[in-house]
């Protein structure tokens, strides 16, 4: 498959206010891409699109606040990023959203909440933005999955069902859209350095007291230690080369290859490991 080209080209990035997804944005820009950048955070979204305008005043960079779990308002989302462009050429769906808590202890409404932004989100995502993918030369689409979509913690059960449904998604439509040359690449985010953990949502039934709450975000947040921005180097490079997978970070890594060795037992091992139990995140 013909290599990216990022320049030139309008990037729509979900996400976009803050880690990942700003550092994305940061990069993106630095490669000489026009942007669509989308967040539920005005404020932050603007933040992020005035830097880059002052940086890059010949880019255009329009900011689209939007939150994704309407998604019956995303074929109007598309409409108003293609009146401001005229076109697409890279889909970076990285938005997402965590929730603490085992199985029983988070709602039905809670775990749907999380599936609404990290899965259905990125399905509505691409269903919109597909037909203008479709017109260009050589597109590509990014769905930001998570070491959770490769492992399943105790305590990330919404997380994890809706990172895996986002690699399993992912991997279908890279098979579906090659053969009109549209590349797919799914993306499993390690320990990057973000705000995951910090607002990450706790379950309704969890009964830890205030100083359990805390210990277990810092623990998550010593596990956090990547860079944003270095994250969004191995991502973009990834789709430079058009990866059909990229993992990122030497943790997602090891453990990508943990669960492969001991797919049955993996778990016992890395709780006897972790200090704690482990955040999630799509780390973005």
């Amino acid at each position: 498959m013909t290599p990216f080209t990022f320049t030139g080209g309008v990037a729509v990035v979900t996400g976009a206010a803050s880690g990942i997804g700003r550092a994305l944005a940061t990069d993106l820009a630095r490669r000489g891409s026009h942007l669509a950048l989308i967040d539920r955070d005005e404020a932050g979204l603007t933040l992020v699109a005035d830097g880059l305008r002052v940086r890059h005043p010949h880019l255009r960079v329009t900011t689209h606040p939007f939150d994704l779990t309407l998604t019956d308002g995303i074929p109007d989302l598309a409409d108003a990023v293609l009146r401001a462009h005229r076109r697409v050429t890279l889909l970076i769906n990285n938005a997402g959203v965590a929730l603490g808590g085992s199985f029983l202890e988070i709602t039905l409404e809670e775990f749907e909440w999380v599936q609404s932004v990290n899965f259905r989100g990125v399905v509505a995502m691409c269903r919109a933005f597909l037909p203008a993918l479709r017109s260009e030369l050589h597109p590509h689409v990014v769905n930001v999955s998570s070491l959770y979509g490769l492992i399943g913690p105790v305590g990330q059960s919404a997380y994890a069902a809706s990172k895996f449904a986002v690699r399993g998604f992912s991997e279908v439509l890279r098979h579906e859209l090659a053969p009109v040359g549209i590349g797919v690449t799914v993306v499993h985010p390690g320990g990057v350095r973000t705000n995951i953990a910090n607002n990450a949502r706790v379950g309704s039934g969890v009964r830890a007291s205030t100083r359990d709450a805390e210990a277990e975000r810092e623990v998550m947040n010593r596990l956090l230690r990547l860079p944003p921005a270095d994250a969004a180097r191995v991502i973009l490079r990834g789709v430079e080369r058009r990866s059909p997978r990229v993992i990122v970070g030497n943790d997602a890594r090891a453990l990508d290859l943990l669960a492969r060795i001991l797919p049955g037992t993996y778990w016992t091992v890395l709780s006897r490991l972790l200090p704690g139990r482990p955040g999630g995140g799509n780390r973005s």
